[in-house]
């Protein structure tokens, strides 16, 4: 198997769901900043232009960091399951995953897309500068919620830690140094981020 690997928040979660699962492949580094993702010939190996993907030794290609992971869950098995043990788990993790991708982090990652990031992305994908502003207040009203949700727990899903808690981790780390830091009200979520940031895994 082989890693392709980049800079930003979808590789790094992957990398460290993998560190968590003790799960090391090669890796090759793409350059995003340079557009090397979209161009031949990365454009073989993902389509969709996209890092991270994970090629399995038969010539597969995975990606969508959610794919991938969960992928690697079903497959390293001698290490705790970061979906669930059962089915009940599964589908929590699946439901909380959901929720903060597309309430949360997919708003966020726009904002940053069509404000501080435009130059990069303005002639990669579809651009829309007045909106970055409004999606941006969208992320934070719901991290917000989410504060209220997360209430003593100490993970998003409860007891355990799971493939939720390192998807809104490493998003929320990135987004912290491109503009949207997590506001320190949500005392809840501010403490969960320090307890996922002393994890070794999170330096992945």
């Amino acid at each position: 198997m082989k890693f392709y690997n980049s800079v930003g928040p979808n590789p790094h979660m992957v990398r460290m769901f993998m560190a968590e699962k003790g799960f090391d492949v090669p890796r090759v580094e793409v350059d995003l900043r340079g557009g090397e993702n979209r161009r031949e010939p990365f454009l073989k190996i993902n389509p969709a232009g996209q890092c991270p993907a994970l090629e399995l030794d038969d010539g597969t290609v995975l990606a969508e960091i959610t794919a991938i992971c969960e992928y690697i869950d079903e497959i390293k098995k001698d290490t705790p399951s970061l979906i669930g043990d059962t089915p009940e788990e599964r589908a929590a993790t699946r439901m909380w995953v959901r929720r903060i991708d597309l309430n949360i982090l997919e708003p966020a990652a726009n904002g940053f897309r069509f404000s501080q990031g435009l130059k990069m992305f303005q002639d990669r994908l579809h651009c829309i500068p007045e909106a970055a502003d409004g999606l941006k207040e969208s992320a934070r009203k719901k991290l917000v919620w989410l504060d209220g949700q997360m209430g003593s727990k100490p993970f998003v899903t409860g007891d355990k830690l799971t493939m939720a808690d390192i998807l809104l981790y490493t998003f929320l780390e990135f987004l912290g140094k491109v503009g949207q830091p997590l506001d320190p009200a949500n005392k809840n979520l501010t403490a969960w981020m320090g307890r996922m940031k002393a994890r070794p895994s999170a330096t992945a």
